[in-house]
């Protein structure tokens, strides 16, 4: 991304990705870290925003597909952990 215009008309853009490439990879790589940090804390928020993520991120053709998958897994393996903790507390919430 640009903030300013080149000096020249001869700039050469052929190691410039394309923004909607670029946004796409750091989605991938944040619903790796939303899945990973949603398994200790915040799971019932973390999990469907990492599963979103990884969707879109997937959706728009990431360079980062394994990153993606992996978010994709962890957002669900964060809403499988609550259920689990839920149905052995009987509660909507869970603590240690």
């Amino acid at each position: 991304m640009h903030l300013t215009a080149p000096a020249s008309s001869t700039t050469d853009h052929a190691n410039v990705k394309p923004t909607g490439r670029r946004d796409a990879d750091g989605m991938a790589v944040a619903s790796f870290i939303l899945g990973l940090v949603g398994l200790l804390v915040l799971n019932v928020f973390l999990g469907p925003i990492a599963i979103a993520l990884a969707g879109a991120a997937l959706w728009r053709g990431t360079a980062r597909r394994g990153r993606a998958f992996l978010g994709l897994g962890l957002g669900i393996a964060d809403l499988l952990v609550l259920v689990a903790f839920m149905q052995l507390d009987s509660t909507v919430s869970w603590s240690f």
